[in-house]
Formats: C-alpha cells, structure tokens, sequence
C-alpha cells in the first residue's frame, strides 16, 4: 500500500514578507549598535577620559550581557510568546538608549551598555524563532533568513555612516538616540502583522543555569582583557579558573536536568555545531577587525567620521551580496565549500592586513571588502543550517543558542584581538621623556589619549609623540590580523569536517 503524500510546506504570502521587514528593524538596530560605538570611541575617549580598560568595556558590556541572556531569554520567549518578548525588550531598549545617550562618566556609560544588552537579549531569539515559523517553505526561508543576515550588513554599514553624520553635527550621545525612531514602528505594526508563538510546552525559566553562563562569559573575558593589561597574573588564573568551574557546572545541570534550559544533545547534529563554530569565529574576527579599523582611519588617518564610515560601505555591501547569491549557491555547492571557502576567504582579508602597508588606509578597505565575502556567505548557509536542524517549537532555544554564538562573538572579539592592539601599543608606545607624568599615563593608555594629548604639545614633542603611538598602534594591528587569519584558516578546516557528510541544500 503506497504511503500518503506529504503535504508541500505552505508558502509565504505578501502579510508574512510584510512581517519580515518589521522583524528586520531589530536587527538594524543591533547591528547599529554594535558598530556606531566604535566610531564614537574617539570622541568619547576626548570627553569622558575613560581608561583602556573602561573603552574595552563600553564595547563589551553590550554584547557580553546580551550573549549571556540569549538562551535565557529564548526560552522565556518560547514560555510568554516570543513576541511579547519582543515588544518588552524594544520598550526597553529605547528608554535605556536615550539615558545613554547622557552618560557623565565612562563607568555610568558601561553601565548602560550593560542594561541594553539585557533588553537587546530579548530582542535577537524572538525575532529569529519567528522567522522559522513564519517561513515553512524551505527556500523561502532561506531567503528570509538572508534577508535577516543582510540586516546585520546593512546595519554595520550603516552604523558608521549615521552615526559619522551625527558625529560631525552633534555630540557623542546622539548615536544612541538612534534607537527612539527605528523602534517605534516595530512597536506600532509588530502586533499588526507578525503572529504570536510559543513552545506549547516550554521548560521552566531556570535562573541558576542563567547566572552560571553569565558568570561564565564575563569571568573569561575578564581575564583575557587583564592578561593584556597587565600580563599574567593570579588574577587573570582565578577567572580563568572562575569560567571553566561555572561552565562546567552550567553543562552538568543541562545534562541532569529533566527540561534542560539549553538542549545539549542539538550539538550531537554535525550541521548544527558547524554552523555555530563558523558565526562564532566569524563574528569574533569580524568585530574585532572593526575595533582597529575605525580608530586608524580616524586617529592615525585623521579621517573625519562620517567619511571613515562610507569608507566601510564597500565591504558592507559586498557582505550583503554574498549572503544573497549564497542562497542560491547551496542548490549546486556543498554547505562544507561554502563555510569552510567562507572562512578561508575571510583569513586572506586578514592576511592582507597582516602583510600590506596600512598608511593611507586602503588596505584596511580592501581587506574589509575580501572579509565581507567569505562572512555574507558563511554565515547566511551556517545560519540556515542551525534552524533547520530544529523542529518548530525548538525554535527560540535554536536561535537562542545561534545569537549567543553571534554575541558572544562580538565579545571576544574585542576581548581577543582588541586586547591584542591595546597591550602591543601599551607594551611598545614611548612617551617623550618631557611629559607630564598625567600626560604620559594617558598617550600610554590608548591611542585616542595619545592624539588627545599631543593636540596641547608643540609641534617637535606632538610628533615624536604622534609617530611613536602610531608605530605602536601599526604592530598592535599586526599582531591581530595574524591572529585572525590563524583562528579563521583553522576553523575552516574544522567546520569543512563537520559538514563533510552534509549534501546540497534542498532548492524548491
């Protein structure tokens, strides 16, 4: 007796595409987010006199917070409906972004960054758990979901761009009242058009295996910032050892428990974890390549804001390209080529980096357009891959985890390869012996300090001062593009094994 015929998955219609873009407009915002501070970093460092320390964790604090709530938050979401959590997390997010905005002082401002992560982690699962059950046509998906990456692109590109045209017009805190108009129509049209949903039968909220990763992710960025400030120490050893205890016993209470908060047995799937490694490492370079770039282009280059942003167009727009056409190459092109080629790809840009003359800037353009290539296509299949290893009301706990890896990524990139820049120009930048001892801790503490304190010195001690930080900067930059070409060229070959048995994607 011949079996019954399985239904074709239905197919999106014009309300369903009209929900994807309201779902992008998070997405914009996080990806705004994420890249306008960079920019801002030197006029911050100008007014606020932040430490190096404290400028790491303005960048940090934000996706830190937010990388470690995603998998809470996802299965809150899947709990309450992963919309409501998205209207809660947009509220808050706004208000938070306008007191930012009005920071007094470096501490208060990481602060901020802390609470926006917290709201921005309810934000990222929900609107990605909704597109998986929004879209149930395979193809569509993965367009919709290339449309989703493409959010990331067009917001880092347009991070740079609107938040330089703010710079040059109006004072640092501008760029976080960004959030205000973008987030007030996904508040107006999200309960209009994007449906409600939820796990029918969702865990519970379980805050100890929260507060575990949490403890986690700091402790280990932590020592990682502390290990380039000051070099080995005990304390760098005690977190260290800190984030291995907690996560050790955060994946003991998953496995142990009845309804576990994170579903280890997701990474049992080969597709599943390559897909994760490659978001990871590939936004662990990527944000950390922005760290440097925006500070040469402005402080070494002396280009103002807004032409450091367009300057970035070019990559950003190369990123959008590959995730599209990326779509289509998975029908003819194994998923293993298309990551593991992806991140290969990303590893030249670096190399560029690592081997060209970074004067004048065109490198780092150049090597930004090649790293766009090889992360639109990585990371659109890799994003693809994830969610479709997951039955529907697996959905949030699935973009949970694939966000995590996304942020957390964006932390230690920072931590990772902006530590890398900040300890080489520390250990190498000489301050002109007749410095002020005030004078010569700040020029010694970051680039931004260096800049700031040879605008009050005469020309002779300006540029003695002004070549030394630049040297010291050039080699810090150095030393990370090396990095990440070696962190890249090895997970390619990783993620190219895990995917080895998976076959062309299914086209419809």
């Amino acid at each position: 007796m011949p079996f019954p015929a399985t239904a074709a998955p239905a197919r999106a219609g014009a309300r369903e595409w009209a929900a994807l873009v309201v779902l992008m407009l998070p997405v914009l915002l996080i990806s705004v987010d994420n890249t306008v501070l960079n920019f801002a970093l030197p006029e911050i460092s100008r007014e606020l006199r932040p430490t190096g320390t404290q400028l790491l964790w303005m960048v940090d604090a934000y996706p830190l917070v937010l990388a470690g709530l995603l998998v809470p938050m996802g299965s809150l979401g899947d709990r309450v409906g992963r919309r409501r959590l998205l209207l809660v997390g947009s509220t808050g997010f706004a208000v938070v972004s306008a007191l930012a905005a009005f920071a007094p002082t470096g501490g208060a401002l990481v602060a901020a960054r802390a609470l926006l992560g917290l709201f921005g982690s309810m934000l990222m699962p929900a609107t990605l758990s909704l597109l998986r059950n929004i879209f149930h046509d395979p193809t569509q998906r993965r367009t919709a979901i290339a449309v989703w990456a493409t959010g990331f692109s067009a917001g880092g590109a347009l991070g740079p761009v609107l938040g330089g045209f703010l710079l040059e017009h109006f004072r640092w805190g501008s760029v976080f009242l960004i959030a205000v108009p973008v987030l007030l129509p996904l508040l107006v049209l999200a309960p209009v058009l994007v449906p409600e949903s939820r796990n029918p039968a969702p865990g519970p909220v379980d805050v100890p295996s929260a507060a575990l990763i949490m403890t986690a992710m700091v402790a280990l960025v932590h020592g990682l910032k502390d290990l380039g400030a000051h070099g080995p120490s005990p304390a760098v050893a005690a977190a260290v050892l800190l984030a291995a205890a907690a996560g050790a016993l955060f994946v003991r209470r998953q496995l142990r428990r009845p309804v576990p908060m994170l579903d280890l047995r997701l990474f049992r799937h080969a597709p599943f974890t390559g897909g994760l490694l490659n978001n990871l490492v590939a936004s662990t370079t990527f944000i950390g390549f922005l760290f440097f770039v925006s500070q040469y282009l402005q402080l070494v280059e002396g280009v103002p804001p807004m032409r450091a942003g367009l300057a970035l167009l070019p990559g950003a727009a190369v990123t959008i390209v590959s995730g599209l056409l990326a779509v289509h190459v998975v029908g003819f092109v194994r998923p293993a080529l298309v990551l593991g080629g992806g991140l290969l790809v990303m590893a030249a840009g670096f190399l560029l980096v690592l081997l060209g003359d970074l004067s004048g800037g065109t490198v780092l353009v150049v090597a930004l357009m090649v790293i766009g290539l090889g992360s639109g296509a990585a990371q659109t299949i890799a994003g693809d891959l994830i969610l479709s290893e997951v039955a529907p009301e697996q959905a949030g706990a699935a973009s949970a985890i694939s966000e995590t890896a996304y942020e957390l990524g964006a932390g230690l990139g920072v931590a990772v390869l902006g530590t890398a820049v900040t300890a080489t120009y520390a250990h190498r930048v000489v301050p002109p012996p007749d410095l002020a001892p005030d004078q010569a801790a700040t020029a010694a503490e970051t680039l931004g300090g260096a800049v700031d304190v040879a605008g009050a010195l005469d020309p002779a001690t300006a540029d003695q001062l002004f070549a030394s930080a630049v040297a010291a900067f050039e080699a810090g930059v150095h030393l990370s593009a090396g990095i990440g070409a070696a962190l890249l060229g090895a997970t390619s070959v990783v993620v190219a094994l895990l995917l080895r048995r998976v076959p062309r994607l299914r086209r419809r």
